[in-house]
């Protein structure tokens, strides 16, 4: 069985909510992607907001820290996502606790042969008890800062120093490192952070906030097959290659994964495709969409040729392979747009497109902002012309 191009790309509008002009809640926009990005605070709430009509950033904020339905995890790739919280068991089974256990070793070897002030004799005692005691001050302050962990333990600003006159290699504490493995763990959660909506200044909470018992446990195994199925689900058809790439698994485990689900072989432009035997695959036309940098959608496949023109990368993506804010129409990446002054929304486009369209979405989207200023982590070439003025 084929399956072009534009079939995907119309799959794509429909599943994906690009461009579909659908009054979709928050929870219902991160379903559809099973993940959302969040590496960028911002690109949380803006790939909602480009997905749906009738969402905004209050109702943002009360699905992640009023009434809790969204939870931010460190998962696939080691990368920060937004999941609807009755997806945790599953990638915390499926993702994190392989990346929790990578972290977890790649920090013992680090305290045990790398120079610290204060020296630590015992790693697996010393981090044992920073583990407990870090519990121990979420659980008396309810939610706390990094800055403010490591004042309730001391331990935290043990630092490695320099090893090397490089101008990179300095003193560092494990602050960060600690609290992300216990992120990975799920132990800890990220929660709302301190300023507003656009701030990195995240706080953190015990995971009893979520589940007071703790996540429930899942077999490894079973949760990367339904992993894999929530994936193919949304973004499939695709290649293992795909798959591989975005869950951040080994080829054994996806494999594995994909064999104990019922699929069917397809070709791709690409190459041999699966996708789920039962899937639905009528797609839509689609309008205008501005997705924002490190959106779900094209950070969703490793090979993005069916939508995105190669001779459009270099102006799309950093060096590390971090997409910036893209304009799609149609299910296809047409330009790039960025956030100059105080929050109005500029675009370029690399070739014909609806402009009035575009104008529209960007005056919606401006609506949204209502004056703030939005800079990508991973600013792109075209994201910084358009920033500050020379790429308009």
């Amino acid at each position: 069985m084929e399956v072009t191009d534009e079939e995907r790309r119309h799959l794509l509008v429909r599943r994906h909510a690009v461009g579909a002009g659908m009054a979709l809640t928050p929870a219902e926009v991160t379903t559809r992607l099973v993940a959302l990005h969040a590496t960028d605070p911002a690109t949380v709430s803006l790939q909602v907001l480009a997905r749906s009509t009738t969402a905004t950033l209050d109702a943002m904020r009360d699905a992640m820290y009023t009434d809790h339905s969204l939870v931010r995890v460190m998962a696939m790739r080691r990368t920060l996502f937004v999941i609807d919280r009755t997806f945790m068991p599953i990638v915390q089974a499926g993702a994190s606790a392989g990346v929790a256990r990578t972290l977890r070793t790649r920090l013992v070897k680090q305290l045990s042969t790398m120079p610290t002030d204060p020296v630590i004799d015992d790693v697996p005692t010393w981090l044992d008890r920073v583990e407990r005691d870090v519990d121990a001050a979420l659980a008396a302050a309810g939610t706390a800062t990094g800055a403010e962990l490591s004042t309730a333990v001391p331990q935290l600003r043990t630092a490695f120093l320099p090893t090397t006159d490089k101008a990179y290699d300095v003193r560092r504490y494990v602050t960060s490192q600690v609290l992300t493995l216990l992120s990975a763990e799920g132990r800890i959660v990220r929660v709302e952070p301190r300023g507003s909506w656009t701030s990195r200044h995240h706080t953190w909470a015990p995971v009893g906030y979520w589940w007071p018992d703790g996540v429930p446990d899942m077999d490894e195994a079973e949760a990367r097959v339904e992993l894999a199925r929530a994936w193919l689900e949304s973004f499939g058809p695709a290649t293992m290659d795909d798959l591989q790439w975005w869950t951040g698994w080994n080829k054994g485990h996806t494999t594995k994964a994909v064999a104990a689900l019922d699929t069917v072989e397809v070709e791709l432009s690409s190459g041999p495709g699966i996708m789920l035997r039962d899937s639905d695959i009528d797609g839509i036309h689609g309008g205008v969409a501005l997705l924002p940098a490190l959106d779900a959608t094209p950070m969703g496949w490793k090979d993005r040729r069916w939508f995105l023109p190669d001779e459009y990368r270099p102006d799309l993506f950093d060096t590390f392979g971090n997409v910036g804010p893209t304009v799609w129409s149609n299910g296809r990446v047409v330009g790039g747009w960025a956030v100059c002054g105080a929050g109005e929304v500029v675009f370029r486009l690399f070739e014909k497109a609806d402009e009035e369209q575009v104008a529209a979405e960007a005056a919606r989207l401006e609506t949204h902002l209502d004056g703030a200023s939005i800079t990508p982590t991973f600013p792109t070439p075209l994201e910084k012309a358009l920033r500050t003025g020379s790429g308009n």
